[in-house]
């Protein structure tokens, strides 16, 4: 019952609450970015969903659009600016995924969304955490993200799966909310720190 009809309450109410409370922080960033990034302040990404969906993630634009000589994008850490950096570093980046929350694409908590080239490179096991919806946190952010290797994050996302519940939720919104106030690496993309998935052995 929590999981088909409670949770979708709980992500609107809180997220509806937690934009209100945020958009002060979220005008700012916005029109800073719209001076730095030249009229684009949000970066939006096609990523996958529950039962694989495709949906765009909404993030603040953190970096730029700078190409090597070959017009390819350079490397995240090079691209990231002064400004991106700051709102990496305290998580602000990720306050426009509430709206992806009120939209219905994502949930508060759940496995994060990943890049749509993963999809064909997951084993049965792994695919099971396109269950559910995509989260702004999960239990592997709080278990240590890229800490870890790919198979211990995707253990943690199938459990998540696997156990849903109200307490869990409030556990993992209790502990993402201690690591951003302690600044304990929950706020680091998976693009920027983590390794390319290229499948499980």
């Amino acid at each position: 019952m929590y999981t088909y009809f409670f949770k979708r309450i709980l992500d609107l109410i809180l997220a509806v609450i937690g934009f209100i409370l945020l958009s002060p922080i979220f005008a700012i960033v916005m029109l800073v970015l719209l001076f730095t990034n030249r009229g684009n302040p949000f970066y939006l990404h096609p990523r996958p969903g529950k039962d694989e969906h495709i949906f765009k993630v909404i993030k603040f634009k953190s970096m730029n659009d700078k190409k090597d000589e070959n017009g390819s994008f350079l490397p995240f850490h090079l691209r990231v600016t002064r400004f991106g950096n700051f709102i990496r570093k305290y998580s602000l980046d990720e306050i426009p995924q509430l709206l992806n929350v009120i939209k219905g694409d994502m949930s508060l908590v759940g496995p994060r969304p990943l890049l749509i080239q993963y999809l064909p490179l997951y084993n049965s096991l792994q695919k099971q955490r396109h269950r559910v919806k995509p989260g702004i946190t999960g239990w592997a952010q709080v278990n240590g993200r890229n800490a870890i290797s790919w198979e211990k994050k995707f253990d943690f996302d199938v459990y998540y799966v696997s156990n849903i519940s109200f307490f869990l939720d409030m556990k993992i919104l209790f502990l993402t909310l201690k690591k951003v106030l302690i600044r304990e690496g929950v706020n680091a993309d998976e693009n920027l720190n983590m390794t390319t998935f290229t499948g499980s052995n």
